[in-house]
């Protein structure tokens, strides 16, 4: 009886399972079998792994061959375990020695050819190797990526004959060098300075990005929406280790991760057409969707009653939790998505309800069709309603300039660092619980801003949910002017950001 043992990695949304792949060589009519819950792809392997084989030069058994993929009932997908399965094939008939198999995991798909193809995840597999102690092998266009986890000997092979010369110790494979990161995120070049007017606006977008808050702007055709959510990547600080490992290994599941993007803000732009599978994520094993793209970053949902209502309705749970859970028959899997989400959206169809410039062709039924398209939940949970002006030529070229986006971005940095040496945590993201024990013990809450915030949750019939949100973008407002308690004047600021709660009286 010949058995060999070999490790790999399968992906589990953005964990990295091990699988244990083994290979047993019988006598009998020759077989090719693969078991263990695999999908087409992977069972597709016998004829790669087979023409691999004999074109490095090897030896393919002419018996009865068995590859189990354990755990049994952990979905199997893809080309990955192409590598891991030629070589326990290559180990079980005494070809390739198994003593340093024991040491390594494997992944990588294999041409015809013997030649190493990249695999997507490859991050989550170095991660989850480190774990374990073992060195991972895998092809050369995944080794940067899965080198930008520390504690994992990445070795990068480009065919299958290099990886068996490295298991017999003629040819020792180097390990992969740490990627060498650029210190500072790689700004767009787009300037808040090129947006021109709209001082509330931008008042507006720089309390959101010091504070992490949900933004909407509303208004007419070209005046400026979109260029201020082009530019609110550029006022953001960057990315932490710790989250630029995360947003890394989530880009990696669709293909390898663009090292040049390391520590940038992710800027994700659906169309409105999208589905709600393309905005969270689906698939037999499931894989993330933009909310899950945009983690750590930014959502920018452009003519936002235009989405289905149906795609709308499932931001609410990851705007509330930070995650989204998909679950199907055969897996269940839960991706991160803590996103900041920048809308815009006409006042109407035609855009010019209300404009001073041109008349609007809309009936009442049509605008109130339209505006209904949003409900009421799903605007409870934007922070800031903002209306944008309408810009003459008068103010294109005489309006002043305003600060630049590197002015603004080191307000909303010294902002960020008060909320995180306070709470841990920016402020959009504090419980009820957490954001109570601010307002009593460290950001003390002024008696005349409390009794001004329940007049006007009074009048204005405001949610339990918007109440808290108040005080929390208040307290945003509050760290920008670095003051010490939390004052009238800041809650005054945070009611006159939600037009369209008072819209709706």
């Amino acid at each position: 009886m010949s058995l060999a043992v070999v490790y790999s990695r399968a992906r589990l949304g953005i964990d990295a399972p091990l699988v244990t792949v083994e290979t047993h060589i019988s006598g009998g009519l020759p077989k090719l079998a693969i078991v263990g819950l695999a999908e087409t792809a992977v069972k597709e392997s016998k004829d790669r792994v087979r023409s691999a084989i004999l074109n490095s030069h090897f030896e393919f058994p002419a018996r009865r061959i068995t590859v189990n993929l354990a755990p049994a009932d952990l979905p199997k997908d893809g080309g990955r375990f192409d590598l891991a399965i030629a070589l326990g094939i290559l180990a079980a008939s005494k070809q390739i020695p198994q003593g340093e198999l024991q040491h390594c995991e494997l992944l990588g798909e294999l041409a015809l050819s013997g030649e190493l193809r990249p695999v997507p995840a490859s991050l989550s597999a170095s991660l989850a190797a480190s774990g374990q102690q073992r060195k991972l092998i895998v092809p050369r266009a995944n080794a940067a990526e899965a080198a930008l986890s520390a504690n994992t000997e990445v070795l990068a092979a480009d065919n299958l004959l290099q990886v068996c010369a490295h298991l017999n110790g003629n040819q020792p494979l180097d390990p992969e060098p740490a990627a060498v990161m650029s210190e500072r995120q790689q700004l767009s070049g787009l300037d808040m300075q090129d947006v021109r007017g709209q001082a509330q606006a931008k008042r507006a977008l720089e309390i959101a990005a010091a504070g992490g808050h949900n933004i909407l702007f509303f208004g007419e055709p070209g005046t400026g929406k979109t260029m201020l959510a082009q530019r609110l990547g550029d006022i953001l600080p960057e990315l932490s280790e710790q989250e630029a490992i995360q947003v890394a290994a989530i880009h990696s599941i669709h293909k390898p991760f663009d090292i040049a993007k390391w520590r940038q803000r992710p800027f994700r732009n659906p169309h409105h057409s999208a589905s709600s599978t393309a905005l969270v994520g689906g698939g037999a094993n499931p894989k993330p969707g933009e909310i899950s793209l945009a983690h750590g970053g930014v959502l920018f949902l452009d003519e936002l009653p235009e989405f289905p209502r149906s795609v709308l309705e499932v931001l609410r749970e990851p705007l509330e939790n930070g995650e989204i859970c998909i679950s199907r028959a055969r897996a269940q899997a839960t991706f991160p998505a803590r996103f900041q989400l920048i809308s815009a959206m006409n006042p109407c169809p035609c855009g010019y309800f209300g404009s001073r410039q041109r008349a609007c062709r809309c009936s009442p039924e049509q605008v109130q069709r339209y505006r209904l398209r949003l409900s009421g939940p799903l605007l409870d949970r934007i922070d800031l309603h903002i209306p944008m002006q309408t810009i003459n030529s008068d103010e294109l070229q005489n309006a002043p300039i305003g600060d630049s986006s590197q002015l603004i971005r080191e307000r909303v940095i010294a902002a960020q660092k008060r909320q995180l040496l306070r709470q841990q945590k920016l402020n959009a993201n504090l419980s009820n619980t957490e954001l109570d024990e601010i307002l009593a013990n460290k950001l003390v809450a002024s008696a005349a801003s409390l009794e001004l915030l329940a007049k006007a949750m009074s009048q204005l019939k405001f949610s339990a949910r918007a109440y808290h949100r108040i005080l929390k973008l208040a307290l945003s407002i509050a760290d920008l002017s670095d003051a010490q308690t939390l004052e009238a004047n800041h809650i005054s600021e945070a009611l006159s950001y939600r037009g369209l709660d008072r819209d709706s009286q």
